[in-house]
């Protein structure tokens, strides 16, 4: 067959009459899709199932067309109708200037009688065969925040959660399915389908979930892999003369060496949704949270007592928002109601935060229904029900299986938008979290028959955006993640952390502790990892909440890991611990956390452990350039982790090294190279470095115990061989240690025109004890040659 559209990175081939194509890469290492027919899965008004594929297929000459990803070459084909009247339309395109190949179905009942969509089938490659010896792997991404996102190997089993109907409903995409067996696996929205020896791939998913919930499946084997693209149809009505069109689907060549290999596609899913670079352009907040410290036993008084001492703290700690989670209504459902512990409602507390310069954040979950709620008993034909009549389970929570409301219900509809317009605009918050999203998108009986799943929340939340206006930061959690972008400001990429490592209930862990979704410090850090790509481009990434009291059950080491996680993020920064019991420590430990690094890292194993255990950050400024790696101990006991350079991507060479949570940490010179008696890293620990390459001949920064960066507390910088002058920057009265290389042993130091006493720690090296409010100037002055 001839090629019919052709880029840089790919030939498209069709064979028109069988209705099966094919994609060769440029790259001759990338493994050809061939032989990958579409297809439709469907019911007739009468109920009898349907399958239509290899259907011929006429094909329009290819034409230039203008799409949110610059100029594209599409070609449209076009089947049937069949003989239940159905019309198929189906449009490739190779864009000039990404490496993507999209393609995109549009079904048309032209007959008499309804028909049930239940999937559309838009790749189904069953022999993908790598080259050599290779080692196939599959990335999959979770349905919404909670759900587990990770990459698997030919011998992995996958990770499932095992909770049935008190935690499936909210983590699982029923349409998805769990694999059980080893080498079966599934995942939502995109995935990626690799080889880890010879480090290529193919990305594959869909630039949006506005009209359905996109699936995949992949199964490895040593040989040959298979790999299926779906959208669900979720038995949506299509009506004589009416259409419906898939989102886009996508193809990316995979190169995963590269720093960012998975960009093009998430570059493509911003595109499609309009979200410019830096996302809506507004600030990554900060602040304190009341859920994982009172929960739902928060009073007011409890948030006036934090709202007291963020003030207080407010010059060392520079928090932006005060956020009241969960507790304050009368029942989940009743929004409109307060309970005793909240008598004069929401409302005061928002004035009186706002009064003190804070920002006034309020949870929300407008889409869930408590039984108990006054909603559910008077407003029974609001919720989502089963084609029986019985309400959908929407998972246990609160104690007891919640329902949902039917969202293309407009009355439901009213009042959940009626719920966030009152919260914004007449309580007085600016900052909203929604949260339990995905319970508009369950399987059930909705009273508009012709949406999909995907359609009733997507439009549901376009309602709710419009509902608060642009001006309120939209926070987004339990929620399906294609689902939320362009319409959150900032997304949960996790699960709910806890305070304590491992999952428990009801104070059992022995059949809780391997459940990959549940709230826990470790499944949190976990998919925080594994979704560093997706911030500043599809919204700000939460990683949820910093816990830092020392009576948790959390250990000083876990602790430190679940900030390096959530600095590394480049996202939110929430407190949410009692401000006025923790101790200066680990108050400290905040502190060395603001301002946000805000610039997300990049897992460099990624691809090869599951969960990442290498993560990296380059960082750029006056002083130069520097590193921050960390390596991830998710080992139950203590264990060396060698640091080597090849292993994050750094060339063999001279560095400075400076581990930063040891308190009585030096830089050393090393060439990364393996184990030293700095290795051994506790049970759930981090190593946290900053690495820079040695420059000898000139002052160099070596880092500090100031900022968790190690070197953005930096400023200015002016160096010659004989004369160092820095500006320190930190919030309060910092007080702690800098690092710099000399090439010549200092004659004198001074810190704001005061002597500053140094200290020699090996030949070139030397530490500085520093003491100042908000800013410092550091002169050095070196001995002549």
């Amino acid at each position: 067959m001839p090629a019919l559209l052709e880029s840089s990175a790919v030939q498209w081939f069709m064979d028109s009459v069988q209705a099966r194509w094919e994609v060769i890469p440029s790259d001759s290492r990338m493994p050809k899709l061939t032989s990958l027919p579409l297809g439709l899965r469907y019911r007739t008004g009468k109920g009898r199932p349907a399958y239509w594929s290899a259907f011929p297929l006429e094909m329009d000459t290819p034409q230039p067309v203008q799409s949110p990803h610059g100029a594209v070459q599409q070609v449209n084909l076009h089947a049937g109708p069949n003989s239940d009247g159905l019309h198929l339309s189906v449009a490739f395109a190779l864009t000039e200037i990404y490496p993507l190949l999209l393609w995109q179905v549009t079904v048309e009942n032209r007959g008499h009688q309804p028909i049930f969509l239940e999937q559309i089938d838009l790749l189904q490659a069953a022999e993908i065969s790598f080259g050599g010896q290779p080692s196939p792997a599959f990335f999959s991404n979770g349905w919404q925040s909670w759900s587990h996102s990770g990459v698997y190997g030919l011998a992995d089993r996958p990770r499932r959660n095992r909770l049935g109907p008190f935690q499936g409903p909210m983590c699982v995409n029923p349409r998805t399915g769990q694999p059980k067996e080893s080498g079966h696996f599934s995942g939502d929205m995109f995935g990626v389908l690799a080889d880890r020896s010879g480090r290529i791939g193919w990305v594959v998913g869909f630039l949006s979930q506005k009209q359905h919930f996109g699936s995949l499946e992949a199964r490895l084997q040593s040989k040959n892999c298979s790999l299926r693209l779906w959208a669900n149809g979720d038995e949506a009505r299509l009506d004589p003369q009416m259409s419906l069109s898939s989102d886009w689907a996508c193809l990316q060549p995979l190169d995963a060496d590269l720093p960012d290999p998975l960009g093009p596609y998430l570059d493509a899913v911003a595109r499609e949704h309009s979200v410019a670079p830096g996302v809506r352009g507004k600030g990554i907040p900060t602040g304190w949270c009341s859920w994982y410290h009172f929960f739902e036993k928060v009073t007011a008084e409890d948030v006036r007592r934090n709202l007291a001492g963020a003030a207080a703290l407010r010059h060392s700690l520079p928090l932006g928002m005060i956020q009241i989670d969960d507790g304050f209504e009368q029942q989940v459902g009743d929004w409109f109601e307060f309970n005793n512990k909240f008598s004069a409602g929401v409302s005061p507390l928002a004035a009186e935060i706002r009064a003190q310069g804070f920002t006034p954040g309020l949870w929300l979950a407008p889409f869930i229904v408590h039984p108990k709620s006054r909603l559910a008993g008077i407003h029974a034909d609001w919720l989502l029900c089963k084609a029986d009549g019985r309400p959908v389970n929407a998972g246990y929570v609160w104690e007891a299986f919640n329902y949902a409301l039917d969202v293309t219900n407009p009355e439901a509809l009213q009042y959940a938008c009626d719920v966030v317009h009152t919260a914004a605009h007449e309580w007085g918050y600016d900052f909203l979290k929604l949260d339990f999203l995905y319970a508009a998108a369950l399987p059930g009986r909705y009273r508009e028959r012709s949406v999909t799943r995907a359609q009733a929340l997507r439009r549901a939340l376009e309602a709710v955006r419009q509902a608060v206006g642009e001006n309120v930061h939209l926070l987004g959690c339990g929620c399906p993640l294609g689902s939320g972008i362009g319409i959150f400001d900032s997304m949960r990429i996790s699960c709910d952390v806890a305070p304590r490592w491992k999952p428990i209930w009801n104070g059992v862990e022995i059949f809780f502790r391997d459940e990959p979704d549940m709230p826990s410090a470790r499944n949190a850090i976990h998919n925080t990892l594994t979704r560093l790509p997706l911030h500043r481009r599809w919204w700000i990434n939460d990683p949820d909440c910093l816990l830092l009291r020392p009576e948790s059950e959390l250990t000083l080491a876990e602790v430190q890991t679940l900030a390096t996680a959530i600095a590394l993020s480049g996202g939110t920064l929430l407190l949410s611990d009692d401000l006025s019991a923790l101790p200066e420590e680990r108050l400290r430990l905040a502190r060395q956390l603001l301002p946000l690094i805000g610039r997300a890292a990049r897992a460099v194993d990624w691809l090869d452990a599951d969960p990442p255990h290498r993560v990296r950050l380059d960082l750029e400024n006056a002083v130069g350039r520097w590193h921050l790696l960390a390596a991830f101990n998710w080992d139950d006991a203590p264990r060396p982790l060698p640091l080597i350079a090849a292993d994050f991507g750094l060339p063999e060479g001279d560095y400075y090294a400076r581990e930063f949570w040891p308190p009585d940490a030096v830089p050393y010179r090393s060439a990364l190279q393996g184990e030293d008696s700095r290795s051994l890293v506790a049970a759930h620990g981090v190593r946290l470095l900053a690495v820079r390459a040695a420059t000898p001949g000139l002052p160099q920064y070596l880092g500090s115990d100031l900022h968790i960066s190690q070197g953005l507390e930096v400023t200015e910088w002016g160096a010659t061989p004989q004369e160092l002058t820095l500006r320190l920057e930190r919030p309060g009265q910092a007080e702690g240690n800098v690092f710099v290389a000399l090439p010549r042993p200092p004659q004198s130091a001074t810190l704001n025109d005061r002597p500053l006493a140094w200290e020699t720690l090996e030949p070139s090296c030397y530490r500085l004890r520093v003491a100042f409010e908000d800013e410092a100037i550091v002169q050095i002055i070196s001995t002549t040659a």
